[in-house]
């Protein structure tokens, strides 16, 4: 239960800044019209709305109600509540934050504030905030928290935080499948751009050579790695063997539909699978491959390797240009019916590579070494050994 008291609400604080950011990106071309903020309110209701803006705008905000809701529930930073008060607060809480975006759009250009959307938005609060509440009632919550102690170390907090946002990381589109982390490309044509018209421009470090597309051994290979990231990133923090088998198998089968849902949401559903080439489908085959044999190695071990994989993965897939196609989807999302969910999942896309070589860096260089670590392991070891499968140390 501790667990809960101290992620609950920073967690809900993280998630906040999330909304901001989604909701008013691309945060350019601030005007006042001369229109009351609240204008919106009297407006009457959109005449063309789809399935798709109802579902994003419930979904955005249901998370928000129920991380509000546990930590009104648990106590933490505020004191604990009636389930029906908690209730009520979150709901509060998120439908105001709604209110003020939906507010704030109004001076936005790229953005049409909605009463629509607001209403959605206290809607998906609640309903967020009823799960919380639901779960906290029958116990479930206690339940994930004795899961938590058996599959996974202490201090696992943040390879755990890395693998759930890894599928949304994998909804922004990406050159390679699994590709997370091209951004190089990107990084010199931003820098070319600030640099115009300026005596720095002829200083910038950019590769003269012209880029060629990736062939298909190393599209292989990238699609491997990125497949095998994730099941090395759960491994540094399993100490046993069979779920780390489970945890793999999860990964990869959590990507691959991922990918097709972006695939999906691009080009169509008839197309949610056209991704998967042969080099693809080798890929995937030779990373679950890799995955397998690597099941016995030492938690430490698994955080090395990582670090490799990690490296040899952003070096490949760095040395390749986007295509004229992934450019063209790109736009679709840029300035389509995704752009509130284009700034953050781009930036998930392009750091969460980073952000997990910064986590394996860290662990690795930490003093206490595998000792320390293993006194830490030893009751999910125990743990592990009831279920008939052996601590990987």
């Amino acid at each position: 239960m501790g667990d809960h008291k101290t992620s609950a609400w920073p967690l809900a604080q993280a998630y906040v800044l999330l909304i901001v950011y989604a909701s008013l990106y691309p945060f350019e071309g601030w005007r006042d019209q001369g229109i009351s903020a609240w204008a919106f309110m009297r407006s009457p209701w959109p005449r063309w709305w789809t399935g798709f803006d109802v579902a994003a705008n419930v979904a955005g905000y249901a998370p928000l109600g129920f991380l509000l809701a546990l930590t009104w529930l648990r106590g933490f930073a505020v004191p604990a509540v009636h389930p029906a008060r908690a209730l009520l607060l979150a709901t509060a809480a998120g439908s105001a934050l709604s209110l003020a975006m939906e507010a704030l759009q109004t001076y936005l250009p790229a953005r049409v504030p909605s009463n629509v959307d607001w209403g959605l938005n206290a809607a998906g609060t609640l309903g967020g905030a009823a799960l919380a509440v639901g779960l906290e009632r029958f116990g479930a919550i206690d339940h994930w928290s004795r899961f938590r102690a058996r599959w996974f170390v202490a201090n696992s907090r943040g390879a755990l935080a890395l693998l759930a946002l890894w599928p949304f990381a994998l909804l922004f589109p990406a050159a390679v499948p699994f590709g997370l982390g091209q951004v190089l490309e990107r990084l010199e044509n931003g820098l070319a751009g600030w640099l115009l018209d300026t005596p720095f421009l002829e200083w910038l470090p950019v590769r003269e050579m012209e880029l060629q597309p990736l062939v298909p051994a190393a599209e292989l290979l990238c699609v491997a790695l990125g497949a095998l990231v994730p099941c090395l990133l759960a491994y540094s923090v399993m100490p046993s063997v069979g779920r780390r088998a489970a945890m793999a198998a999860a990964a990869v089968t959590a990507g691959v539909c991922v990918t097709a849902l972006s695939a999906a949401l691009s080009w169509g559903p008839l197309h949610a699978w056209a991704w998967i080439s042969d080099p693809v489908r080798v890929g995937l085959l030779l990373g679950l491959l890799l995955a397998l044999l690597l099941l016995p190695m030492p938690r430490r071990g698994c955080a090395a390797l990582l670090l490799v994989a990690l490296v040899v993965h952003l070096s490949i897939l760095n040395q390749a240009p986007a295509s004229a196609y992934f450019a063209d989807t790109l736009s679709t999302w840029e300035q389509g019916r995704f752009i509130r969910f284009n700034g953050l999942a781009q930036w998930l896309g392009w750091l969460w590579p980073f952000a997990v070589l910064a986590y394996v860096l860290r662990r690795l260089s930490r003093p206490e070494g595998d000792a320390n670590m293993s006194a830490r392991d030893e009751g999910p070891a125990r743990a592990a050994a009831t279920d008939g499968t052996p601590p990987a140390r």
